[in-house]
């Protein structure tokens, strides 16, 4: 007698393939998605799943978004990539486009979010050289300890956790960390001359979407100016509309000196990046001094317009604004043993889960998925919710109800 062994379902194939040839670098959820459309995704077996991560504020305007994906089609038939060896017709349209819509007088295009921060690294130390006259290989960049810029060589010299750190030294030296939400450190730190910038992120995403103090943003940014040092905002998660402000600056009326742009900046349709800054800042680079065979493709140009047009026509910023108060006033309002604290600006919220009978944030996102709602715990204990912005309040409340419920039956 023969016997049959059952195959292994689609996604046990796909996640076995990937941890035989793939790299061990990610702990993802053990679902295999196959296909996105707005708030939705659907795994290799056709089950459908709220998306509440949107990779990680990448997918603002939704999944496939119909202008987005138009923009892309139309113009890979026409050219994708020149390099910047050469001029095409649609960078300057964008570098216009992008530079009025944030005001400022230059773009700088690169591809992935950590190169937006080196080139934004670069700019200001190039900048504390030829405008501020410090001396050369003497600048230094002011973060903030739990920060989470990328994972390049130089920005893990930056953090303060030993994931990103750990074993991948020697570091860049030219980095003074101070706590987060802390003027009197940020100002302490100002005295040294030698600084170009402070880098911060308005709200650390990474860091388990923390929010500071009411005030503290501006406090900060009125210390850089007084001391001439460039403010440099991360919104590469922050901005784009996730907090109900375009950019979360926005909400203390700042203008950074350097804005770090990325990630929902092509609607999650490929890796397109920028930092924007005026003359006096972004013309001390000069030609050879810094590039990228694929910074400012007319590919993602053209998709990056679109992406920004979506989130002006559709008003999602005033969409996160308003359903964001639901839904952190919803999340506050579940009572749980697990749930140690829940915070939240706009549709960009976290919830803060202890241990209970043996279960943590992990075992809730497990749930979770098994009830038809995606997302990811960050730090071990600390899960973000964070749908596109295009959900409307019957799909939200919907997926309130799913995360009650699933909290409620542990």
């Amino acid at each position: 007698m023969k016997i049959v062994v059952a195959d292994k379902s689609l996604s046990e194939q796909a996640m076995d393939r990937e941890d035989r040839f793939g790299a061990h670098n990610y702990h993802p959820l053990p679902v295999v998605l196959e296909r996105g459309e707005g708030i939705y995704v659907w795994d290799v077996e056709g089950r459908q799943y709220f998306d509440f991560l949107s990779a990680y504020s990448a997918l603002n305007q939704g999944h496939n978004h119909p202008k987005i994906v138009k923009a892309l089609t139309d113009q890979v038939q026409k050219l994708s990539l020149t390099s910047r060896a050469f001029y095409n017709n649609v960078l300057g349209e964008y570098e216009e486009f992008i530079t009025n819509y944030f005001g400022f007088d230059k773009v700088l295009p690169m591809n992935t979010g950590a190169e937006g921060v080196e080139t934004a690294i670069k700019l200001a130390r190039r900048w504390a050289y030829v405008k501020k006259g410090v001396e050369e290989n003497r600048a230094k960049i002011i973060v903030c300890e739990g920060n989470f810029h990328g994972r390049t060589i130089s920005i893990i010299s930056a953090s303060t956790d030993p994931d990103s750190y750990g074993k991948f030294g020697p570091f860049t030296p030219g980095f003074i960390k101070v706590p987060y939400d802390d003027v009197d450190a940020l100002k302490n730190a100002l005295k040294d001359p030698d600084v170009a910038g402070f880098l911060v992120e308005p709200i650390q995403g990474e860091a388990g979407v923390v929010i500071p103090h009411d005030g503290y943003l501006r406090k900060a940014y009125d210390a850089c100016k007084e001391k001439n040092v460039l403010f440099i905002a991360d919104e590469i998660q922050s901005g784009l509309g996730r907090t109900g402000k375009m950019l979360a600056c926005d909400h203390e009326a700042i203008h950074p000196d350097i804005l770090i742009l990325g990630k929902a900046l092509s609607g999650g349709l490929l890796p397109v990046s920028a930092i924007l800054a005026n003359d006096e800042i972004m013309l001390c680079i000069k030609p050879g001094q810094h590039g990228s065979t694929y910074g400012g493709n007319p590919l993602a140009a053209k998709v990056a317009i679109a992406a920004l047009e979506v989130l002006r026509e559709e008003k999602l910023a005033e969409n996160a604004a308003r359903l964001g108060k639901i839904l952190l006033e919803e999340l506050q309002s579940i009572k749980h043993e697990m749930i140690q604290l829940v915070r939240g600006k706009g549709l960009f919220c976290a919830m803060v889960i202890k241990p209970y009978k043996g279960k943590d944030a992990w075992d809730v996102c497990i749930a979770l998925k098994d009830a038809g709602l995606l997302a990811k715990p960050t730090h071990g204990d600390i899960i973000r919710f964070a749908p596109p912005l295009v959900i409307n309040e019957e799909q939200l409340r919907e997926c309130i109800a799913i995360i009650r419920n699933v909290i409620q039956n542990f």
